[in-house]
């Protein structure tokens, strides 16, 4: 009877959360089939780490998830993102994938566990968002489920209008970089590579610390090295841009774990610009 009185109280907060949260207006958008908007979308693919997550190490050809990530809160397993209607995005309108990568919300109305990057990703514009679902519809549909999360009974994603909002609250104020390279590298960095993810470390709810953007940290049984503008001092900007491309430090040691699969399959695909524009936002001695 006591758990019975649980699931429905939980239920009726979800339900009441779902009512007081509805989804957000984006435009009315829609998805392209233009060559040049697919290419680009090929390329922000890359640039925004996809493939690192959304691998599916059977079928390493296609986004169809599948990979586990263990984190303080529990194992969330990462979902299909090829075209298919059943287990992946087939059924997804333009909208619905703005609403996701941008604000974290599904289709249905509820709500992504930050897991998934949507905070970071809050700060692309909406011809990147739209150009990355162009590119993904495009795929080749792929059948497989991932499986549900794997956390704890009082999680639950309803609870992740609270969480937004007190990250909302907790978040820096964007700097506006007068210099143009540098304010590319900072969307790269920021929003599309999302590197604060790993590198900033968190307080007690999951929320990033702005204070301590990219001093490293520490998730699950992973360690993010810092690569704040302290600990790169000793680099510089053709040291980090080269680490980014072959994932070769200064002292000529070769970097592992989870960050030499970013590099071999993110950064390492990124143009020379691109890299070199990183490399100045992260060596950029002025407020940010």
């Amino acid at each position: 009877m006591g758990r019975f009185l649980l699931v429905a109280l939980i239920a009726m907060i979800a339900t009441f959360t779902l009512l007081s949260f509805p989804l957000p207006s984006v435009g009315n958008f829609e998805f392209s089939k233009d060559p040049a908007a697919l290419q680009r979308g090929e390329y922000l693919v890359t640039a925004a780490g996809c493939v690192s997550c959304h691998v599916n190490l059977d079928n390493l050809n296609s986004l169809s998830g599948g990979l586990s990530l263990e984190s303080d809160f529990g194992t969330f397993r990462v979902p299909n993102i090829t075209p298919d209607v059943t287990t992946g995005i087939g059924k997804w309108t333009a909208n619905d994938f703005v609403r996701a990568i941008k604000h974290g919300r599904r289709p249905d109305g509820g709500f992504y566990f930050p897991a998934f990057p949507f905070r970071a990703y809050a700060g692309l514009s909406d011809q990147d968002v739209l150009d990355i679902g162009s590119y993904l519809m495009s795929q080749e549909p792929v059948a497989f489920d991932s499986g549900d999360h794997e956390l704890p009974v009082w999680l639950g994603n309803w609870m992740m209008a609270g969480w937004n909002f007190l990250a909302d609250f907790q978040a820096a104020e964007p700097v506006e970089f007068s210099d143009p390279i540098v304010a590319r590298g900072a969307y790269l960095a920021r929003n599309l590579g999302h590197c604060g993810e790993c590198h900033t470390p968190r307080n007690f709810l999951g929320i990033l610390r702005a204070d301590l953007e990219f001093a490293g940290a520490t998730l699950g049984e992973s360690h993010a090295d810092p690569i704040n503008l302290d600990a790169l001092r000793d680099w510089s900007a053709d040291d980090f841009a080269f680490f980014l491309f072959l994932g070769m430090k200064p002292d000529e040691e070769y970097v592992g774990g989870e960050m030499e699969s970013v590099i071999a399959h993110n950064t390492s695909l990124l143009t020379d610009e691109d890299r070199q524009a990183m490399a100045a936002f992260f060596k950029f001695e002025g407020p940010r």
